[in-house]
């Protein structure tokens, strides 16, 4: 019951929201190759959804950018519906500013197809060799962006060296915290309603969270940004 966890979640929280306003990017990009296929990634939005939710119960003003996802905007929260990785960056880049709070849940794509087809790509008997070139990198531009008042957190899906590239990421990227998950163990990657996930923080300290549903999860991950921010 939705109730029952605000009321309990909102105790852990131990304040509400209200006042702030926080930007939530969620589930991953697709990359066209032409009119009919695109690259993509497994990431199906429930944790950045979540996040977005648990903010809107607890008072914030939300809004949600989403690459292509099954799941349904939550309540109350403003929503934007995107595809490839330059339409998420142009989307984040105008409502960064006024934001207060930005968790960047979205599985963004590192790559592009450098030329992309007009036209289907017909079946022949050769292979076929796509040039990839990088997309920008959202989560380091808003890092030079941020100002002195905003909190910005980022997520780290791995599948190897899960702490070394977290806190490498932490660092680069200019983050106030990193949310870590392996996404090579059961129950926490992809697609899942649980998730096994360790925030590092600025100061150098590693939380470790037990498994447990994403809902939940946001809660706690929004308590830990509202405790950054005292």
């Amino acid at each position: 019951d939705g109730n029952t966890m605000d009321n309990t979640m909102g105790n852990i929280i131990g304040s509400t929201m209200q006042g702030l306003k926080l930007l939530v990017t969620a589930a991953g990009t697709r990359e066209p190759i032409d009119p009919v296929r695109y690259i993509g990634n497994r990431s199906s939005g429930k944790m950045g959804y979540a996040i977005a939710e648990a903010a809107a119960r607890l008072g914030a003003e939300v809004t949600l950018i989403s690459g292509p996802s099954a799941l349904q905007p939550p309540a109350g929260v403003e929503f934007f519906g995107v595809e490839s990785a330059r339409e998420m960056r142009q989307l984040v880049q105008e409502k960064f500013p006024a934001c207060d709070i930005v968790i960047k849940a979205a599985a963004v794509a590192d790559y592009r197809v450098k030329n992309v087809s007009d036209q289907k790509i017909k079946k022949n008997d050769a292979e076929l060799t796509l040039v990839l070139e990088k997309n920008p990198d959202i989560l380091k531009e808003l890092g030079e962006m941020k100002q002195p008042h905003q909190t910005l957190v980022g997520f780290a899906a791995e599948t190897q060296n899960l702490l070394q590239y977290a806190k490498g990421k932490l660092e680069k990227k200019n983050l106030d915290m990193i949310v870590a998950n392996d996404v090579s163990k059961p129950q926490a990657g992809f697609n899942v309603d649980t998730n096994l996930i360790k925030l590092l923080k600025r100061d150098g300290s590693i939380e470790e969270l037990p498994l447990m549903s994403k809902k939940e999860l946001a809660y706690i991950i929004l308590d830990r940004v509202m405790k950054l921010r005292k």
